[in-house]
């Protein structure tokens, strides 16, 4: 990556850090909605992998964690939107998915991939077939979310190209 491109990416990823909150707590409201089942179930896959991630994220990368959460729910949102839904908050979100693209390279098809085997996975004893199919789960998962949202507070991003060095080998080595 060019020096311009990487401080392209010290200036946007702050501002996904700031709205994560606001940003899951958005979503959280749509895996309810009467949207494209599997629209639903990319944003309650994405949702679900916060709560993995909390439980993964250990002390001292707070910022390369939360931002692995926010790429993930871009993606997810990108997913979301090619399968009909329709929202601002997925709209923009698709968008931005853009930029992960383009900052991981050759490492998005992997992240992608992650993103789709997450309709498989867990986070917290509960599954994605769980939060879409049982209204109490989903009601109980929403409602988590938005407390989680509520509560969220921005971890300090250090903007020197450091950073972005070390979440592209956090995630490269996280990443299938």
């Amino acid at each position: 990556m060019t020096q311009t491109t990487d401080a392209k990416y010290l200036e946007i990823f702050p501002s996904w850090l700031r709205t994560l909150g606001d940003d899951a707590k958005a979503l959280s409201k749509l895996v309810a909605t009467d949207a494209p089942e599997t629209s639903r179930r990319f944003v309650a896959a994405g949702l679900n992998y916060i709560f993995k991630s909390l439980d993964l994220i250990p002390d001292g990368i707070d910022d390369l964690g939360f931002l692995d959460d926010a790429f993930v729910v871009r993606v997810a949102a990108r997913f979301a939107a090619a399968e009909g839904m329709s929202d601002a908050t997925i709209t923009r979100l698709a968008e931005e998915a853009a930029s992960v693209e383009e900052f991981l390279g050759v490492d998005f098809p992997r992240l992608e991939a992650y993103v789709r085997g997450l309709l498989k996975g867990a986070a917290r004893g509960r599954t994605v077939d769980d939060i879409i199919g049982d209204d109490g789960i989903r009601s109980s998962f929403v409602n988590e979310v938005e407390g989680w949202g509520t509560q969220y507070a921005q971890p300090s991003f250090t903007r020197d190209p450091k950073t972005l060095i070390k979440l592209r080998a956090f995630l490269s080595a996280k990443l299938p």
